[in-house]
């Protein structure tokens, strides 16, 4: 990764509909969110007309598209992905820009693109398999069960990773032969659609679509009965409302919502510095805004004081400033309102006489005043009612809860409304899997929590008001598909019945 890339200029993106860029009256100004005042960019505001035009446009190349072989398919999704690490410094500069992550974070997010992009490939022999059911007593056929796409896809993504999310989804359904239309985030627009639109330029027109704007105003993305599907990673409001349009037209929907991932640390647990370097990032990364970060820590009491030790030091070592700027380990939030919320949950902890501790400085230089920045801070043994426990902070801060009995923390990591990841910590393999195995959750990570250790091979999904469905792995791919029966009679079967 280089420091050299100019980031003076505001970066301009256009729609991408149909093999064609095309601009729009109006555009999406983006902001940084750590320079009050500064304009990163501006992207391309679609009206109705360009949504419907990338409907029609993803429509008309869905018959093409889906009669190739998922062979063929799969060669031609590589060969759009080459060359897409020539740009990877780019792209990394103009999304800690647009985000307020650091850069090297901005630049893992294009990374795991491409290598989500490339593990769904790796399925393509997979995609297409088929089971055959013989005949039996009273069923004189026999039925050929096969997988078929579904026809036009909607991929809308969030602004925290957007560039990585995008690749839990788009190109497993592009594998399985749907043609797709993706709706990077309005507040961080710019960094998403370069790269989209560079791998749609390789393919086929009208297979790949980038259309950016203002959500009332890309409704139809959601509601158009030529939307098959759609995928979408947000918030949990945000996927109720998803849900509720597309009911109108039985579109279906993944939805990976919100999390308030339960770290369990039994007795045993093992607190030497890597183990504590991990549960420190688990907690910190992009300035604790990703979904799968851990939430609540829940430590038994014996070893409480330690955690609590080890995430300090830690703490104590956090550079709070610009994300492009060197040696800044933590930048802003990524909004305004977010900063809010969580200044708001942290003095409550405050007033409610829980021992909130808050650690390093906010940065100095005059060019970040008024700019998203919050002091990280540990809530000690809070009441489990406060809302920096019960709802995702989705910024700096962490509850430390104690337990005494296994049966405890599992009740209290599982008493919430979330269910998208959890981990357990402990020298045991034997304790890990029965604790494990009792979170109601997706995903269960030992003596780890977090994005950095996500297996980008297996089902990736929530369950309670976490989301449904599933991304990543052939589950992904299937989440795009569905089943076709051919029965054929057995003239021998007919006759013996």
């Amino acid at each position: 990764m280089t420091n050299t890339i100019n980031t003076s200029a505001p970066v301009t993106t256009g729609l991408y509909i149909g093999g064609t860029e095309r601009q729009s009256d109006s555009t999406l100004k983006v902001v940084d969110p750590g320079k009050p005042g500064v304009i990163v960019g501006y992207a391309a505001a679609a009206g109705p007309a360009d949504v419907e035009d990338a409907i029609a446009a993803a429509k008309g190349a869905y018959a093409g598209w889906s009669a190739l072989s998922t062979r063929e398919r799969a060669d031609q999704m590589r060969t759009a992905l080459e060359g897409i690490a020539d740009y990877r410094d780019e792209d990394a500069a103009i999304l800690s820009q647009e985000n307020g992550k650091i850069r090297m974070e901005s630049w893992v997010d294009s990374l795991v693109f491409e290598i989500r992009w490339n593990l769904a490939l790796d399925l393509a022999d997979d995609v297409d398999a088929a089971k055959v059911l013989p005949p039996a007593p009273g069923i004189p056929v026999s039925t050929t069960v096969q997988y078929q796409p579904l026809g036009v896809v909607t991929v809308i993504v969030p602004f925290n990773w957007p560039i990585a999310i995008l690749a839990a989804s788009l190109p497993h359904a592009l594998l399985a032969g749907n043609t797709a239309i993706v709706k990077p985030p309005p507040t961080t627009p710019l960094a998403t659609t370069r790269v989209v639109q560079r791998i749609a330029e390789k393919l086929p027109p009208g297979v790949l679509n980038v259309v950016t704007g203002n959500d009332a105003d890309l409704s139809a993305l959601i509601t158009s009965p030529d939307v098959a599907k759609v995928c979408f990673t947000g918030s949990v409001a945000g996927g109720k409302r998803i849900m509720e349009m597309a009911s109108k037209s039985l579109t279906r929907v993944t939805l990976e919502l919100g999390g308030n991932d339960a770290a369990v640390m039994l007795e045993d647990a093992v607190l030497d510095d890597a183990h504590l370097d991990r549960l420190y990032a688990s907690i910190f990364d992009t300035t604790g805004q990703i979904c799968m970060n851990a939430k609540r820590i829940y430590v038994h009491r014996s070893r409480l004081d330690e955690v609590v030790a080890g995430l300090s030091a830690r703490l104590d070592k956090a550079v709070i400033g610009y994300g492009l700027d060197e040696g800044t380990t933590m930048g802003p939030l990524h909004q305004p309102a977010q900063k809010a919320f969580v200044t708001e949950i942290i003095e409550e902890a405050k007033a409610a006489g829980a021992d909130v501790r808050e650690f390093g400085t906010l940065p100095p230089d005059p060019d970040l005043q008024g700019g998203n920045f919050l002091r990280p801070a540990l809530v000690i043994n809070p009441d489990p009612s406060l809302r920096v426990v019960t709802q995702e902070q989705f910024g700096p801060v962490i509850p430390l809860i104690p337990f005494d009995t296994e049966d405890e923390a599992v009740r209290m990591a599982n008493d919430t409304w979330s269910g998208l990841c959890g981990s357990v910590w402990t020298a045991d393999a034997e304790s890990a899997n029965r604790v494990g195995g009792r979170l109601v959750c997706g995903y269960v990570w030992v003596n780890d929590h977090g994005a950095t250790r996500l297996d980008l091979r297996a089902p990736f999904g929530g369950m309670k008001q976490s989301g449904m469905g599933r991304e990543q792995g052939i589950e992904g791919v299937r989440a795009f598909q569905d089943t076709r029966a051919i029965a054929h009679l057995d003239p021998d079967a007919l006759a013996a019945g």
